[in-house]
């Protein structure tokens, strides 16, 4: 997501905050889920209190204070007539709108900035844009390891053990990075203990996945069996996915190193953890 599109949303998100005084007479920052309903493109409320209901049981199974983070109100609705009626809503919190997030529809690109922009103790656009950023590189991550591990699984069943699985990667590999091995990779990238792929830029991890899945897809409709013919198949796919970067001016084996993979989850884990402490409480 460009900057131009993070600050598009903000200044949405930003447009729905409203501050509220506790008893001390402190501000504290709340939203309103029919306000954010709109923000996070659903029409209909019925679908949107579902995320709002699972939501709550996130806060229960972690025994945290539901009437902290949720408060159910009434909202004076206009209709068509020009007569009133009364509808459910609920006062937020920060925490309460990230939760929401969490448990939103991850097709809707306003879910996925909701849930960096709530997370973010900051409005600053910049911080959000790079935590979207992370948060697309470990979504990319975990896709190869689910591609990686369907591959595994039908590659077993034709024949292929766990040893024979680690040389057809291997070759992949070697044909993504135009002859350069993953341990040659490693060393370039100064990798000393890990898996390669949590040492790789996005793209670089979106390639690797492209490859994999076309592997998959093919594994099946050509019924191939045996460890040859699928590494034949697979450096076939790493080589065409290669080829089309280099179409673009993208040589995979020269781009730098990205943060190890599994201290950006500990640190999003951990931040995550701290936002509920860090966030303002509804006054009672």
């Amino acid at each position: 997501m460009d900057i131009q599109k993070v600050n598009q949303y903000k200044n949405a998100f930003d447009a729905i905050a409203q501050s509220i005084a506790d008893e001390s007479g402190e501000h504290i920052e709340v939203w309103y889920a029919r306000e954010l309903q709109n923000v996070l493109g659903y029409a209909r409320w019925e679908n949107f209190v579902v995320a709002i209901n699972r939501a709550i049981e996130s806060c229960k199974t972690q025994n945290i204070n539901v009437d902290d983070h949720f408060r159910e109100v009434t909202k004076m609705v206009v209709l068509g007539s020009g007569a009133q009626r009364a509808v459910q809503d609920f006062m937020l919190t920060r925490y309460a709108c990230y939760i929401i997030a969490q448990n939103g529809d991850p097709k809707k690109e306003e879910v996925a900035f909701a849930q960096s922009y709530f997370a973010i103790q900051t409005r600053n656009a910049e911080l959000i844009e790079e935590r979207l950023q992370l948060l697309s590189r470990l979504e990319t991550r975990e896709r190869l390891r689910s591609s990686e591990k369907q591959l595994s699984q039908n590659i077993y069943q034709r024949g292929v053990d766990d040893r024979g699985f680690g040389r057809i990667r291997s070759k992949g590999d070697t044909a993504l990075f135009g002859g350069v091995n993953t341990e040659q990779m490693k060393k370039r990238l100064g990798v000393k203990s890990g898996a390669l792929a949590d040492h790789l830029p996005t793209l670089t991890i979106a390639a690797k996945n492209l490859a994999t899945e076309m592997t998959n897809y093919n594994v099946e409709q050509k019924d191939l069996y045996g460890e040859m013919p699928i590494t034949h198949e697979h450096i076939q796919n790493n080589q065409s996915v290669r080829g089309m970067l280099l179409q673009r001016g993208i040589r995979p084996e020269e781009l730098p190193p990205a943060e190890d993979i599994k201290k950006v989850e500990r640190r999003v884990a951990r931040e995550e953890k701290q936002l509920e402490k860090n966030t303002k409480k509804l006054p009672k």
